[in-house]
């Protein structure tokens, strides 16, 4: 009997393509015992497991799938728990900086109420004791808008501004404060409209924390503010010719609760730079800091203009 070659090399040909589905299958059948391992390895929490594939596998992009979402996770978890230890690290420190400075409140009234000072020395003590709760009431003041802006719960009134005019208005107030703490002082700021989009009362906290900073921190005899205007942002410096900030802090210095322990003073919140640094964000813009120690400190705000 005479074979046909044709349907001979049809058969050969259904064999081998018979041969290679098996042989797929038994592949995919194979990649989906190691998914499912996956799976129930990443449920269990091993979200540093991953699933290799080949580069014909039929299974790779839901390999890739599962691995981009473990990675996902993965950072998620990260983030989770670095915010866990910052906001611990955030409540040791508040209650270091609310607790010293109302044990020594109580014990200066303690002693008032008790006649334990009188005359001369009392009146001391009430003006001492005064201080410390407008320090206190001060530390809890920005302390509520640091957690407003963090959480995002601050309504800002965004406005088109002469951000110059606003600026020459918030530096006229500044001048006899900055006198009165010994500061000589340039002020440079262009004489030409430059509209901007800002919410004007955010604006002026911006500046008060900077130039607020100078006068706690810096030590400095001398600070300059200048503003440059550029085609699509404007630049707003404030520098000081005081200590300094070292680079082991400078990476620091915005963090909340952060103070420097060694070029700066240990007055002040820890607030004030970290509640810049939300404001500026909040109008799209950046800020950064420059120092060298023991010669000066620059603090430079980028913000995005306000587009015709």
């Amino acid at each position: 009997m005479e074979v046909n070659p044709f349907l001979l090399l049809l058969l050969l040909l259904s064999i081998l393509i018979i041969l290679w589905l098996v042989l797929k299958l038994h592949r995919v059948h194979e990649q989906l015992v190691v998914i499912k391992a996956a799976l129930e390895d990443i449920n269990t929490g091993n979200l540093n497991r991953r699933v290799l594939a080949r580069k014909g596998d039929m299974t790779k992009q839901i390999c890739y799938d599962i691995n981009e979402i473990a990675m996902n996770s993965q950072a998620r978890l990260i983030q989770h728990r670095q915010a866990e230890q910052a906001y611990k690290r955030l409540m040791t420190s508040l209650s270091h900086d609310v607790k010293t400075p109302l044990a020594s409140l109580v014990g200066y009234l303690d002693a008032i109420e008790h006649g334990l000072v009188d005359g001369k020395e009392r009146d001391e003590y009430i003006h001492v004791a005064s201080e410390k709760a407008y320090r206190l009431k001060d530390f809890v003041t920005a302390l509520f808008e640091w957690v407003k802006l963090d959480a995002g719960e601050q309504i800002f009134h965004y406005e088109l501004i002469d951000l110059n005019e606003l600026s020459r208005n918030i530096m006229a107030d500044w001048i006899p404060i900055l006198e009165n703490a010994g500061l000589n002082y340039d002020i440079e700021i262009p004489e030409m409209e430059c509209i901007i989009r800002v919410d004007p009362n955010a604006y002026t906290r911006i500046l008060n924390n900077l130039l607020q900073n100078v006068i706690i921190h810096s030590n400095a005899t001398h600070v300059k503010l200048c503003i440059t205007v550029e085609e699509q942002q404007v630049g707003i410096s404030i520098t000081d010719d005081g200590n300094g900030i070292s680079t082991e802090e400078l990476p620091h210095i915005f963090e909340r609760m952060y103070q420097c322990d060694h070029s700066r003073s240990a007055k002040g919140n820890g607030l004030g730079l970290s509640i810049v640094k939300e404001l500026v964000s909040a109008h799209k813009g950046t800020v950064s800091v420059e120092s060298a120690l023991g010669f000066k400190t620059t603090f430079t705000i980028l913000l995005p203009k306000a587009l015709p």
